[in-house]
């Protein structure tokens, strides 16, 4: 089982490395990490280059975990006689990491909540519908995408909670997910408690300080 773990966050990394708003940057001139708020993720890159490149990007990424996953359950241990759900799961922790943590571009990836919407779908689509009408909420009520991505990612441990009660690992893997966006998503955080987070808006592309 062990070696399957790692075989399925092996996959998962990789498929995590595949940097849609780096790649729309470098197909446009320029390193969108270096404009913005300097993170390669969907709202960076919808701020610095408009809605079509932040829904390109969003796409992208989140198809890149839905297709990780299933690849694995469908494909890789189909029909193997083990706990396809715990792989699953730990394939998408691994797309995760993957885009947040890419080793040609010296770890510097994204915020991971457009992969982690896309396992979510892939996992369970109860999972995705009650994420999306949970980020709208938080998002046209507050305009904080900041506040909407942390409502995402709180919301996977509560939905593994309630539709895989008992499954203890599925729960543990699902707040280390939410752990990590939330430690991505520290400045944010700080941000908001001191009332300095931007609104959403459509600004200039300009350099990162």
């Amino acid at each position: 089982m062990i070696v399957k773990i790692m075989i399925s966050l092996f996959i998962g990394y990789c498929f995590g490395c595949i940097q849609t708003g780096y790649i729309y940057g470098r197909l446009h001139g320029i390193d969108i990490r270096e404009y913005g708020s300097g993170n390669a993720g969907t709202t960076n890159v919808l701020r610095t280059l408009g809605k079509k490149a932040g829904y390109i990007t969003y796409a992208g990424d989140a198809l890149k975990g839905i297709a990780a996953v299933y690849l694995v359950r469908y494909l890789i241990f189909a029909n193997s006689g083990i706990d396809i759900s715990l792989l699953t799961m730990y394939t998408g922790f691994g797309v995760v990491l993957g885009h947040n943590y890419p080793f040609y571009l010296k770890f510097k990836g994204g915020k991971g909540i457009a992969v982690t919407s896309g396992v979510m779908f892939a996992f369970d689509w109860r999972f995705a519908a009650i994420a999306l009408v949970c980020f709208a909420i938080a998002f046209y009520t507050t305009r904080y995408v900041s506040v909407g991505s942390l409502v995402v990612s709180a919301l996977f441990p509560i939905c593994c909670f309630v539709f895989y009660f008992g499954q203890w690992h599925l729960f543990a893997l699902s707040m280390v997910f939410c752990a990590m966006a939330w430690w991505r998503h520290k400045a944010n955080i700080k941000r908001l408690m001191n009332g300095t987070e931007n609104k959403f808006e459509k600004k200039k592309k300009t350099k990162k300080k």
